[in-house]
């Protein structure tokens, strides 16, 4: 008995009778703050942040990739590496050095934020151009590295 009436559902109410004073709705656009909006640096590296974090998702792969190859034997690593040698593997593994130098100055500016650093606007706004440089220069710093001893070591 107390199952059935558990089970059993209430037919829904009415609907409410339309108010004739009301106002005749308008097509405005549901987000009108979109079309007026100022991209900001803050929201760029916001967004950005969660862009190469999934990018980086994707280089977690070719990196499983590649240590599959290098346990299948020469010449399937052989294989691999002219694939990343290629002009668009190079930019590949350019972009995922870059997004991962990116997405660390990134975390570690949240992180300086999450102690209570560096969060009045001029400050974040410096800390934000603070990460691009950083990340770049990490980037090209490692990439020097790679290509003067890689030059040696790949040939």
């Amino acid at each position: 008995m107390i199952l059935n009436e558990f089970f059993l559902m209430a037919p829904p109410p009415p609907p409410a009778p339309a108010q004739p004073d009301a106002a005749p709705q308008t097509k405005r656009p549901l987000s009108p703050h979109l079309s007026i909006y100022k991209p900001q640096l803050t929201s760029g590296m916001s967004i950005f942040h969660k862009i190469t974090g999934v990018g980086m998702a994707g280089g977690i792969v070719v990196l499983v990739i590649w240590l599959a190859c290098l346990s299948m034997g020469k010449e399937t690593y052989d294989q691999l590496l002219a694939l990343l040698k290629s002009p668009v593997g190079l930019i590949l593994l350019f972009g995922w050095t870059w997004a991962f130098f990116y997405h660390l100055c990134c975390g570690i500016r949240h992180l300086l934020w999450a102690a209570g650093w560096s969060l009045s606007i001029k400050a974040v706004y410096i800390s934000g151009y603070i990460a691009l440089a950083i990340s770049t220069i990490l980037t090209l710093g490692l990439w020097y590295i790679i290509l003067d001893i890689g030059g040696k070591l790949w040939r």
